[in-house]
């Protein structure tokens, strides 16, 4: 029970690695607020949470609006009282080579991904400061480490959480809070099932443990950056990808 009794809020928790975590912290003893463009699946993930007999609550936020986050956080405080952990998780894609890619598509995957986590984190580091602790894991990935073909966006939206994570980190140490992120490589979700069989299997060929990882796999690596075996940790990227970039 590494989080009895803590309450942690997980943006896009409603499916995939956020779910996951969601429901890997709650076994762990925290209460769960998740919140997701979908509310259908954000309370689907509350009802899971439920089953291990923590509370939960899902609500429906979009994280590229400040306000639309402040209502969020307000919401948590006033079904949990406190935050104790926040793990930005809101992330989506739009794919294309950089010479064929929109505006839109640009502007959308900055927006969730990389403000999404700008305002989430800001608003409840306001609370955190006062609490004069806590604990935010950003996910980032290994695209922001080293780019990849067609992902100038998600590359750039990456690795501006991993520049926000360090600079966060520095802010906020001295009111006890730590900030880190982790960072994924291929990660059996939704999102990657959609890519072509070739491009899995040449994936594959450059992680030297041989297996892409779960979902499971990170909710993990964020159960040990939220816990308080990680109290003298902040400022650091993790990365969780079987050894495929070391």
């Amino acid at each position: 029970m590494r989080l009895k009794d803590k309450v942690a809020l997980i943006t896009g928790g409603g499916r995939g690695i956020g779910r996951e975590i969601a429901l890997f912290f709650a076994k762990e003893g925290a209460d769960i607020a998740i919140c997701d463009v979908n509310i259908e699946s954000a309370e689907d993930t509350a009802r899971e949470v439920e089953k291990t007999g923590r509370k939960a609550a899902g609500f429906k936020a979009d994280v590229t609006s400040f306000a639309s986050a402040e209502d969020l956080v307000n919401k948590t405080l006033d079904k949990f009282n406190k935050i104790d952990i926040l793990v930005n998780n809101a992330g989506i894609t739009r794919d294309g080579l950089m010479l064929r890619m929109s505006e839109a598509d640009w502007d959308a995957v900055i927006n969730v991904n990389l403000k999404g986590t700008f305002n989430a984190s800001k608003v409840v580091s306001k609370i955190m400061v006062k609490q004069r602790q806590g604990k935010i894991v950003n996910i980032a990935s290994i695209i922001g480490l080293i780019g990849n073909i067609g992902q100038a966006n998600y590359a750039a939206s990456k690795a501006g959480i991993i520049g926000l994570t360090k600079s966060m980190a520095k802010e906020l140490a001295l009111r006890n809070i730590c900030v880190n992120a982790v960072a994924p490589g291929f990660i059996q979700t939704d999102m990657t099932a959609k890519l072509p069989e070739d491009v899995k299997e040449r994936m594959l060929k450059s992680i030297p443990l041989g297996k892409f990882g779960t979902a499971l796999d990170v909710a993990k690596t964020c159960l040990f950056l939220a816990s308080g075996e990680s109290d003298y940790i902040t400022g650091q990227v993790i990365v969780v990808d079987g050894g495929m970039v070391m």
